[in-house]
C-alpha cells in the first residue's frame, strides 16, 4: 500500500501511516493526493479497526513546501495552468477531510514539529499523542501565506487560536498537555510504542461498534444538544440488533473476552 511519500503497514488491526518525505515531511500536491488515497484506502478493510498517523524522522509535518513554492514564483517560472490554484486547495481540503472521515478512528502520533498544514493533518485526528519533542503551530503568517485557523479552532478556543494565527506563535507539547489537547507526553523512542497501545485497546473493540462510533462523533460535533443524542440514540438502535452487540451482552454475563466479527 506504499505511495512515494505515505507508508502504510497494516499488523493486528492496526493502519500505521506514516509521512516520509525528507527531510521535513513538507507539502505538496502529490502529497495530498497519496494521503487522501491512503485513508480512503483503510475504510473498507475488515483487517482495520484503528490507525495510526504519525510522520519519518524529526518532523511531523512543516507544512507547505516553501522552496518549490518559492521556484514556482520566480519570474522566469512557467505560468500554473489556469485553476491550478483552485485544484490544489482542493486537494489539500480532501487530504485532511479524508482523515477526519476515515471509518475508523486516527491516532495521531505527534513526533515533531507540526506546523501550517501539518497542524491541519493533527487537528483531524481523533485523538494525539506526543513525543517530547512535538510542536504545533501557524507560521503562514511569516511566509506569505494564510490558513489553517478553522483547524486550530478544534484544538483551542476562539481567541487562542486567533492569536497564533497573528503572531506565529508555537505550542509545544507540555503545554498541549495541559490544555488537555493531547493525552499524553512521552520520549521520542516511546511514542509509537503508547500510540499501539492506545491502538490496541480501540482495536480489541467490536468494529462494527467503533465505526458507529466514529460516524457519530462526526456527525453530532455541530450540532444542537437534542438532534445530537437523537442522532446517537439512532446509532445504537443500529447497533442493538448486530451479531457483534449481542456477544457483547452474552460476553458481559459470562465474565469471559468477547470475540468480535465486525458483523
Amino acid at each position: 500500500m506504499d505511495a512515494e511519500s505515505i507508508k502504510t503497514d497494516i499488523r493486528d488491526y492496526i493502519a500505521t501511516v506514516t509521512i516520509d518525505r525528507p527531510p521535513v515531511n513538507a507539502m505538496n500536491r502529490q502529497m495530498f493526493d497519496e494521503i487522501q488515497a491512503s485513508f480512503d484506502a483503510l475504510n473498507n478493510r475488515p483487517d482495520v479497526r484503528v490507525a495510526i498517523f504519525t510522520g519519518a524522522g524529526k518532523c511531523f509535518c512543516a507544512g507547505a513546501d516553501m522552496k518549490a513554492r518559492s521556484r514556482s514564483l520566480d519570474d522566469g517560472a512557467q505560468q500554473p495552468r489556469h485553476g491550478a490554484m483552485w485544484a490544489h486547495s482542493r486537494a489539500a481540503r480532501e487530504a485532511f477531510h479524508s482523515i477526519l472521515e476515515c471509518s475508523v478512528p486516527v491516532i495521531g502520533a505527534i513526533n515533531g514539529p507540526a506546523l501550517g498544514g501539518g497542524l491541519a493533518l493533527v487537528a483531524s485526528c481523533d485523538m494525539l499523542i506526543a513525543s517530547e519533542r512535538a510542536l504545533i503551530g501557524l507560521p503562514e503568517i511569516d511566509v506569505g501565506l494564510l490558513g489553517g485557523g478553522r483547524h486550530t479552532q478544534r484544538l483551542f478556543g476562539v481567541y487562542k487560536a486567533r492569536k497564533m494565527m497573528y503572531t506565529g506563535e508555537r505550542i509545544g507539547a507540555q503545554e498541549l498537555y495541559r490544555r488537555g489537547i493531547v493525552e499524553k507526553v512521552v520520549p521520542p523512542e516511546r511514542l509509537m510504542d503508547e500510540a499501539r497501545a492506545q491502538a490496541q485497546v480501540i482495536a480489541d473493540k467490536s468494529p462494527l461498534a467503533i465505526r458507529l462510533a466514529k460516524h457519530a462523533m462526526n456527525a453530532i460535533e455541530f450540532m444542537d444538544l437534542r438532534d445530537g443524542y437523537r442522532f446517537e440514540q439512532n446509532m445504537t438502535h443500529e447497533l442493538t440488533g448486530s451479531d457483534d452487540a449481542k456477544e457483547a451482552a452474552r460476553a458481559f454475563v459470562e465474565k469471559r473476552k468477547p470475540v468480535f466479527t465486525g458483523h
